[in-house]
């Protein structure tokens, strides 16, 4: 008899990308999912969609579960006005069997986020989100759902990224020790024994599939975390059920004893709905799902109830924009890896905001771009959904370089840790080699040889490296050392203000006589930041 990893490779033949609403027909177990929503409940397949065509399947073959890979509560003003609480209620009503967190599930700290964790009433799950102070997985590490007599495991994996990519210091006690952990390592082993120890449990326990629910993702990912490197250094699991990346993909790996593994993922913002499938003859299959239109009732009216009275707090008006302020410049995405218009009026807004020598703000926290036109608070909540606030520290001009190094170290690809700058400018010679030294957490330790980042002036005068500077910029960045801005932990900190992002762009803009276009009509920027290629 062939194996179950054997049978795979014929049932992937069977794999298909569904473009329209397919059949609903006889499945033996089936396990739908998502990934990345990022509170786009409403967007492309409606989250009603989803819980209908649930019940559907079901009402053919009862053995049907739903689980969500991660990054469901934030990223929109639904998920940031309700701290997440908004998004919990809607994954409740629309019938989630298991999920697990992402790195965004942390954004409104980790109180909030365990709050929202006794809520969800599916529960979260992780095998590598880890208690440091007692060795112990914060949550339940796996599930063993029995399907048409079928035991599968389900086990929750989430990124280490999640350590800088989150605020780190939501991670830390108040000493700033890491109390928390994802089995991060630069190697990424510690993460492949955590995963294998479970799933070895798992089959212990009786599981005859196992199915990783994990936001590891692959282009962007950092490579030895990524879900094919977990996939690689593993073995005994069947599927990985894959996030944080916003790809759609269907795909076989390689485990480490060569067999195969079924990977897909579903975009982000419910641009299609996963569907594993498992067969009576033991073999797997993965469909990415699309064009869902029958709707659950009350899923839906749920959702409409939390978009309207978002929709009531958003539409004050700010004021208006004669130039569109772009993420995009030549067609291509350039916030995270160059100098925008929008990122120079943003880094404007910041320095106004508090009269700071230097803002900085990271290409990573911009969402959308701003259209010429009147501007609201739903416009400046689409752009920043993460509420973060200002935060002004005092901070030497080698901290200053070492963190617009920090912020160039990936350059030419995206970088979310990329700085746009006011009353600043600085070039990247990006003929030089990065010699960033990160630790196993990702955080800024030094820089081991030629900086990229040179002629750096501020306010029109050559950066002085023993200067105190004041610099603002988000709490994110400037509080909870995010995208590994460790170089501020610990300096002078001169004000933790109140203001979030979006109210001092709102003062700003008001400022400005209530038009923003002048000396913003360049999509490329005012020339803050040279790049040498």
């Amino acid at each position: 008899m062939r194996s179950k990893m054997q049978k795979l490779i014929g049932g992937l033949f069977a794999a298909a990308w569904i473009a329209s609403l397919p059949l609903i027909a006889h499945a033996d177990a089936v396990i739908l999912h998502t990934n990345d929503v990022h509170c786009g409940v409403a967007k492309n397949i409606h989250i009603a969609a989803v819980t209908q065509y649930k019940h559907d399947l079901q009402k053919e073959n009862p053995e049907v579960i739903l689980v969500d890979a991660g990054d469901a509560v934030q990223g929109e003003p639904l998920g940031s006005l309700s701290r997440g609480a908004a998004i919990i209620r809607i994954m409740n009503r629309a019938d989630y069997d298991f999920a697990i967190p992402g790195n965004h599930e942390y954004d409104f700290g980790m109180d909030r986020f365990l709050e929202l964790a006794s809520q969800l009433k599916c529960g979260y799950y992780s095998c590598n989100f880890i208690d440091k102070r007692t060795n112990q997985p914060v949550f339940k590490t796996h599930k063993i759902v029995t399907l048409d007599g079928k035991r599968i495991a389900l086990i929750g994996v989430t990124t280490p990224e999640t350590i800088v990519s989150s605020s780190p210091k939501e991670f830390q006690d108040e000493n700033g020790k890491f109390v928390y952990s994802f089995l991060e390592d630069e190697d990424g082993s510690k993460l492949y024994e955590g995963i294998q120890k479970t799933v070895d449990e798992a089959r212990a326990e009786g599981a005859q599939y196992v199915m990783l629910v994990a936001h590891l993702g692959t282009t962007g990912a950092v490579p030895v975390w990524s879900s094919g490197a977990v996939a690689a250094h593993t073995s005994g699991i069947d599927v990985i059920i894959d996030g944080h990346s916003h790809e759609q993909y269907t795909r076989v790996d390689k485990n480490k004893d060569g067999k195969d593994v079924l990977v897909e993922q579903t975009g982000t913002k419910l641009a299609s709905v996963g569907k594993i499938t498992i067969h009576d003859d033991g073999t797997i299959t993965g469909e990415l799902v699309k064009g869902l239109t029958a709707v659950d009732a009350d899923v839906k009216r749920l959702v409409d109830e939390e978009l309207a009275q978002v929709e009531r707090q958003l539409a004050k008006p700010v004021g208006t924009t004669t130039v569109d302020l772009v993420t995009d410049v030549d067609g291509e995405y350039r916030v995270r890896s160059g100098e925008t218009n929008l990122g120079d009026f943003v880094a404007d807004a910041f320095r106004a905001s508090v009269h700071a020598d230097v803002a900085l703000v990271n290409g990573g926290g911009f969402r959308e771009p701003i259209s010429t036109g009147k501007v609201t608070y739903k416009t400046l909540a689409a752009l920043f959904p993460f509420t973060n606030n200002l935060v002004v520290r005092s901070v030497t001009g080698q901290q200053l370089l070492d963190a617009l190094e920090m912020g160039a170290a990936k350059y030419p690809e995206e970088s979310g840790g990329f700085f746009h700058v006011s009353g600043i400018t600085y070039t990247i010679d990006a003929r030089v080699p990065s010699s960033v030294v990160q630790n196993e957490q990702g955080g800024f330790v030094r820089v081991d040889g030629a900086y990229r980042v040179k002629d750096v002036m501020v306010g029109g005068v050559p950066l002085d490296l023993t200067e105190d500077y004041t610099v603002v910029s988000n709490s994110y960045i400037m509080r909870n050392g995010g995208n590994g801005m460790t170089m501020f932990d610990g300096t002078p900190l001169l004000r933790d203000t109140a203001f979030s992002d979006i109210d001092a762009i709102a003062d700003y803009v008001k400022e400005q006589g209530g038009v923003v276009g002048k000396g913003y009509e360049n999509p490329a920027g005012a020339g803050r930041i040279t790049i040498l290629e």
